[in-house]
């Protein structure tokens, strides 16, 4: 294999991963990098040594990666958004993406702040405008954003205060492609079932249509990278143009003219996402050698379009769809041939290669795929090998519908209902294999847990490909095993840690979600789930290690992000909503609707409305059916919701009392509304520990243990001193999640006591 590009590719990536989180670095960096390839040039002049020429160009590479890095911080994150107000009015933001008004966030370009022009990539949560907007549309904004990590390739979060509104069309140059996208994806819902969402996905990486359950399977199954255009939707489409070009006697350079063309277009059609840009710049440099008569080697021509993209643009260097594409390919070139002639020895030719060609990826890109989820697809393989040989299928035909649907309609829609049967087919897999047990095995999380895999991988292949001798390979095939228990041992070792102690007849638990809330109460089989925190994924994965498969009664106190972001995980798992005043926005209302599509019943409830939870009877303290004067939707207006037991209850049930976001004028609001409030176990610590608080309220119930859902090293404060100096005067033990994580309480050995388990010692003493 020629390394002599991949070497200087590899380090210039390795370099802007370490220097990104790193901004003071960028420089200094670039200088000695600089400095290095100036003084390697020189050395290998005077002693003609190849090696250094090959070092110094991988100094240059990493150089000019910092220099890029350097250049852009600043516009990438403008010193007056760094520092000034939190707060945007009237900013101008240009679409990257699709947006539909169910979308929950969208990433644009923020272009105009005031006076001030810039080019900033956001995140833009629950902004979305009320129809479709295309790629390129101009929308004005307001809301609260805060900066992202320096590292990411997103700049800031943009939190809109409502929906975003219209400005300007996209551009001539994109509203063509915006055209075809619009009439495919119409023309795909219409078809039934999971292929008709999927179908837009497969042919143009437009995902819009996906459902969040399709989506998850996809991903379960290992088929998520179908609906991600990559390079073998360039080459499909670069070589049908060669081939025409050829039949009709075009001379070479002629013929890689009009793939050139159009490999532009159709990167606009399915848009520029990273996977999307390697495929583009590789197919590139391919038909640049082709023009020029040279030999096209797969290796050198990823690893130049890598460092090409790295260096206009180093934050891709921390993008996982970036290096899961160039992973991927770099796999199939250099693993899928081998492994096919050692699969040849089982089975026929174009069987071995259809195996090989997902092993090759799968093993290409596991160790990175670790870091976004710590499990091993137990049916990947075969679930690729199944889906795969219907994936160009689908990709050609769709392709073709979406070409031929604006000038014969008819064509195109027969070409959509074609490519229909492929892409069902795809859909099908995924659910199937998704559906099976142990689909997903756990494997040891994080960068330890990534670099096992890679010796794994590389002990994996030295077996099946190295020619070796019979020891060689027993002693492999040993320290394979070894490191396979090892890894085995330390997932069972760290999981059996933390379920170590923890109490089977736990009855109030709080999710570590971070800056937040979800909390659970649980009483005679029955499960209550209290707002549903920042993050799905977070959601998900308190739920699943907790084992809810079933909520018996949801509680939305208000409809801010960090408690009712997770919604969509337990739309089709939800009996019964309870909620709250609505301030009317578009969010509010997809919350509302996605738990409406999933089955559950929704009930808008006030002040005086009871029910029963097992052996709990819970009871709506907040708000009343009319909103005071001056109290509005939002923090005044949470709903509060007490459980007290009733009946006899075998060890003793807890009382508890959740209250959101109140502050202190609304808690002395409630209190005089509910004068008679009984001494609780537990209460749920408002606003996340925020000073606004009521010292009455805590004086008033004088709560054993009062939980907090609070996020590690957040920016707000919180729980500040002046809360937990309340919480200390009326003997309130504070259980807070960002020191001790997911914590359990349940009835205490002695009457009138509360047991607390919580998964690390808090380091404030409350463990």
């Amino acid at each position: 294999m020629d390394l002599r590009i991949v070497v200087p590719a590899v380090a210039a990536w390795l370099a802007a991963v370490l220097i990104l989180p790193l901004p003071g670095g960028m420089l200094p960096l670039a200088i000695a990098a600089w400095a290095i390839a100036v003084a390697l040039v020189v050395v290998a002049a005077v002693t003609r040594r190849s090696l250094l020429v090959m070092f110094a160009v991988t100094a240059a590479a990493v150089a000019l990666v910092s220099t890029s890095a350097f250049v852009h911080s600043d516009a990438r994150r403008p010193a007056f958004l760094r520092h000034g107000s939190h707060q945007l009015t009237g900013a101008t933001i240009v679409t990257t993406q699709t947006v539909t008004k169910a979308s929950k966030y969208f990433n644009a370009t923020l272009t105009r702040v005031g006076d001030y022009t810039v080019s900033v990539p956001v995140t833009v949560f629950g902004g979305s405008p009320t129809r479709r907007t295309e790629i390129g549309t101009t929308l004005i904004v307001s809301g609260a954003f805060a900066a992202t990590a320096p590292a990411d390739d997103t700049s800031f979060l943009v939190f809109a205060h409502a929906p975003a509104r219209f400005s300007l069309p996209p551009p001539w140059y994109l509203s063509w492609a915006n055209g075809l996208r619009s009439n495919f994806a119409f023309a795909s819902v219409s078809l039934p079932g999971d292929g008709g969402a999927l179908l837009p996905g497969l042919a143009i990486g437009d995902k819009v249509a996906v459902s969040d359950s399709l989506s998850s399977d996809m991903k379960t199954a290992s088929l998520s990278h179908l609906t991600a255009v990559s390079g073998a939707n360039c080459a499909v489409v670069i070589g049908l143009i060669l081939l025409a070009g050829k039949a009709a006697g075009l001379r070479r350079g002629l013929r890689v003219m009009g793939a050139l063309v159009v490999l532009v277009g159709f990167v606009v059609l399915v848009t520029p996402e990273p996977s999307v840009l390697r495929a583009a710049v590789m197919a590139a440099l391919v038909l640049g050698a082709l023009a020029s008569g040279r030999p096209v080697h797969g290796l050198p021509v990823i690893a130049l379009a890598s460092l090409v993209l790295l260096t206009f643009d180093p934050w891709l260097a921390a993008n996982y769809g970036f290096a899961l594409s160039v992973l991927a390919t770099a796999g199939l070139m250099t693993l899928s041939g081998p492994l096919a002639s050692r699969l040849e020895r089982w089975m026929p030719r174009w069987l071995a290669m259809t195996v090989a060609v997902p092993i090759a990826a799968q093993l290409a890109c596991q160790p990175v795929l670790i870091l976004l989820n710590p499990s091993l697809p137990l049916y990947g393989v075969l679930a690729n090998t199944l889906a795969e040989p219907a994936s160009p299928a689908a990709t050609v035909l769709g392709l073709g519908a979406c070409l031929t649907l604006p000038v014969a309609p008819p064509i195109g829609h027969l070409l959509a209902a074609i490519a229909w049967l492929p892409s069902a087919w795809i859909a099908a897999v995924a659910r199937f294999f998704a559906a099976l047990p142990g689909a997903r095995l756990p494997w040891p999380g994080g960068l330890p847990g990534a670099i096992v895999l890679a010796v794994v991988t590389a002990l994996v292949l030295i077996l099946a490909l190295g020619r070796l001798s019979r020891r060689g390979r027993g002693i492999l095939a040993g320290g394979l095993v070894v490191v396979l228990i090892g890894s085995a041992a330390v997932t069972g070792v760290s999981n059996g840690i933390v379920q170590f102690g923890r109490p089977s007849d736990w009855q109030i638990a709080d999710c570590d979600i971070g800056q937040g809330d979800a909390m659970i109460v649980r009483s005679a089989g029955k499960v209550a789930v209290m707002d549903t925190g920042p993050s799905e994924p977070l959601l998900k994965n308190c739920l699943n290690d907790l084992g809810i498969t079933r909520i018996d009664l949801l509680v939305l106190s208000h409809y801010d992000l960090d408690h009712v972001a997770g919604t969509p995980v337990v739309d089709h798992l939800t009996d019964r909503a309870l909620v709250g005043p609505s301030t009317g926005k578009p969010r509010d209302i997809s919350i509302i609707q996605g738990l409406l599509d999933g089955g559950t019943k929704v009930d808008r409830v006030s002040r005086g409305l009871t029910g029963m939870l097992g052996d709990l009877r819970w009871s709506v303290l907040w708000p009343p059916a009319k909103l005071p004067d001056g109290v509005v939707p939002g923090n005044e207006a949470c709903l509060t919701i007490l459980f007290e037991p009733v009946g006899a209850c075998p060890k003793g049930c807890l009382s508890s009392m959740f209250v959101g976001d109140l502050n202190q004028k609304a808690q002395n609001l409630m209190l005089a509304a509910n004068p008679t409030l009984p001494r609780l176990d537990v209460i749920e610590v408002a606003h996340h520990g925020s000073a606004d608080q009521s010292p009455e309220m805590y004086e008033r119930v004088r709560a054993t243990v009062g939980v907090i859902g609070v996020g590690l090293h957040n920016t707000y404060g919180h729980p500040t001193q002046h809360l937990l100096d309340i919480l200390a005067s009326v003997g309130t033990l504070p259980a807070r999640t960002d020191t001790q994580g997911l914590i359990l309480l349940g009835p205490g050995a002695r009457p009138g006591t509360v047991s607390e388990w919580s998964e690390r010692l808090d380091t404030g003493g409350h463990g």
